[in-house]
């Protein structure tokens, strides 16, 4: 029966409305045996509770928003699988939202968010945004945001992240051991932050440890970028001998250009990447990678979602998932 209401239900029962909808919310002053004749009573009869009016009692809806840059991205993608399978397990509903690095995208899924007024908004930023008043805006709606993998700089937000900072010195560290000395270092973007800490520990790790190992930093905005990048340098003269990665999309640029110049790896060049732990798979040898599970921050992102739900919300906070080096064959 579809359009069973509380008063149907109510009738059958010979039960007060308001005690229906008690005994449907699981409240105390309601005893255990007519909770369970209600309860099965909706179950037979397939009762569902208006969400529309849900939301206009208590301003908000049983779902979260999620935004990424790009849903066709392997980190993104398990994040998203790991958010949505706590969501559920908590009767929430998740708008998974994709901004393409667009920010009038971005501002328009932000207004889509407010006006279906979500309990909480899951957001990594696109590349260009700077200002993030249309962020704080959410705040006045009691919906509360956390910032995940590309996070603002500012202070006194709920951000959960890699540690970035030890993902470029464990890169780094591999990198050392294998006696390498001539590198090329691919990031991505230069101005965000996940790729300044990931530059900095990665390149202050070779000044204290190994100043003497040539380290070549460039920077690749996609994949065919990557690839231009790493052709560039496999066919000069004096070539290195390793390709450090930042990210999956880079290290697929740079394979296709390897593939391209008919080398072997490891005997030709060394590749480390990067990597949520799928991409590197594909390739023989497997690729050795430092690992950054979007699936774990996923986890820890609904936790801290959950905890700012709570009756007594912790103080924002900055939380990270460590890594760690997951050895191939390529180094």
């Amino acid at each position: 029966m579809t359009n069973t209401t509380l008063k149907k239900i109510s009738e059958v029962l010979g039960l007060s409305i308001s005690t229906i909808s008690r005994a449907l919310k699981n409240h105390p002053d309601i005893s255990e045996k007519t909770k369970k004749k209600v309860i099965e009573l909706a179950k037979a009869l397939d009762y569902e509770p208006n969400a529309s009016a849900i939301q206009l009692r208590t301003k908000h809806s049983k779902i979260f928003g999620l935004m990424v840059p790009t849903i066709s991205n392997f980190f993104y993608d398990s994040f998203i699988a790991s958010v949505e399978e706590e969501s559920r397990k908590q009767g929430f509903s998740l708008i998974i939202l994709q901004s393409s690095d667009n920010l009038e995208i971005e501002n328009e899924n932000l207004k889509l968010c407010r006006q279906n007024r979500v309990t909480g908004l899951f957001a990594c930023l696109s590349a260009g945004t700077k200002d993030i008043s249309n962020f704080l805006k959410m705040k006045d709606l009691e919906i509360k945001t956390i910032f995940f993998d590309i996070v603002p700089e500012m202070d006194g937000l709920n951000k959960v992240c890699m540690a970035d900072s030890r993902v470029g010195e464990i890169a780094a560290e591999a990198i050392i051991q294998a006696d390498k000395k001539n590198v090329l270092s691919i990031f991505g973007n230069a101005n965000l932050s996940i790729t300044k800490k990931r530059e900095y520990a990665f390149s202050h790790y070779f000044k204290i440890k190994s100043p003497d190992t040539h380290l070549f930093i460039e920077y690749a905005s996609d994949i065919e970028h990557a690839t231009q990048i790493s052709l560039q340098h496999l066919k000069k003269k004096k070539s290195i001998d390793t390709i450090f990665c930042m990210s999956d999309e880079i290290l697929i640029g740079v394979m296709k250009a390897i593939q391209q110049m008919k080398l072997s790896i490891p005997a030709d060049i060394s590749v480390i990447a990067i990597s949520n732990g799928f991409i590197p798979t594909l390739f023989y040898p497997p690729i050795t990678y430092v690992e950054t599970s979007g699936y774990q921050l996923g986890k820890l992102a609904f936790q801290q979602m959950m905890s700012s739900l709570s009756e007594n919300p912790e103080t924002a906070l900055e939380s990270t998932v460590d890594s760690k080096l997951v050895k191939g064959g390529s180094l």
